[in-house]
């Protein structure tokens, strides 16, 4: 009879023992599949995030099998693999976050070349300054030669105006018209540049200048056309103009006004040397003849420019 019960027993348990394995096994399974799927991910990141180089290595390694005193439970397979995958989803997290702190910076990079390539084109599209190395006018007490001038080109157009408001704004500035048409023109683009309307102030200056070269009035227009490009943000400019004046009217009205502010461009040209070179020339030519205005331009010119 008992040898009958253990047979018996033995084929039971020989029949349950792999309906007892396989739910072990089909647990198993699904994370071994979710391991090597989160592998394969983590490999395409590192190859994306260093295409030229070396990935790093996940810093992964599977679990040393710990030595199991006697009566203690052993580890399971599950458990091995599910620490696998929270590593591996913790170098994953890592790298995501690694990627996004990159291409943050990447975006800050392209923004600064932008700004730095649009300000050197900028910077490249002004004329060079016409400077002289040595400036010779005619002596103040002596009158001007008279040498013939080329003729002068065809005054360009102003600039379209922006906006709607801004046309009504130019056209709101009154037109003097006091019969003396040289003064009127000059008086016009004096007005606009008082109201900071700069380029439309430059064109009508210019256009004054090339009008009415040979008035009085010239002197002034020039000058004033010199100081809308200063104003203006536009030094070079304001250099060919101011020396201009000087050159070709020394003995006009704002001779002395055009070469102070010629000191002042070049000093915002970075050309200290030429600019203390142009205020020697203003103290020789003009000397006590400067107002106490410009003498103190001349003052503040050659402390900012360094001058011995």
């Amino acid at each position: 009879m008992r040898n009958a019960l253990f047979a018996t027993s033995a084929v039971l348990l020989a029949i349950a023992a792999p309906a007892i394995v396989q739910p072990a096994a089909a647990q198993s399974a699904p994370v071994e599949v979710r391991v090597d799927r989160l592998e394969k991910e983590m490999r395409a990141v590192q190859r994306k995030v260093f295409p030229a180089g070396t990935p790093i290595e996940a810093e992964i390694t599977r679990p040393a099998t710990p030595t199991v005193a006697p009566g203690s439970p052993a580890s399971t397979p599950i458990a091995d693999l599910t620490a696998r995958v929270g590593a591996l989803e913790s170098q994953l997290a890592s790298i995501t976050g690694q990627v996004e702190e990159n291409s943050y910076k990447l975006r800050q990079l392209e923004t600064a070349f932008t700004k730095y390539k649009a300000d050197n084109e900028a910077r490249m599209a002004e004329p060079a300054p016409v400077v002289p190395t040595s400036v010779t006018p005619a002596p103040v007490a002596a009158a001007p030669q008279s040498q013939p001038q080329p003729k002068p080109a065809a005054p360009k157009p102003v600039a379209p105006v922006a906006s709607e408001a801004r046309k009504s704004a130019v056209a709101a500035v009154e037109r003097p018209d006091t019969g003396d048409a040289a003064s009127d023109a000059y008086n016009y683009g004096f007005r606009l540049w008082d109201a900071k309307f700069y380029p439309e102030a430059q064109g009508q200056l210019k256009a004054t200048v090339e009008k009415y070269g040979t008035s009085p009035v010239a002197s002034k227009a020039q000058n004033l056309l010199g100081r809308a490009y200063l104003d203006d943000g536009k030094p070079a400019l304001a250099s060919v103009a101011f020396y201009e004046n000087y050159q070709k009217r020394p003995r006009g009205d704002r001779a002395p006004d055009s070469l102070t502010y010629l000191g002042e461009a070049l000093i915002q040209l970075k050309k200290p040397a030429d600019a203390c070179k142009v205020y020697q020339e203003l103290e020789q030519v003009y000397g006590d003849n400067l107002s106490s205005s410009l003498r103190g331009m001349m003052t503040a010119g050659r402390a900012k420019a360094k001058c011995s």
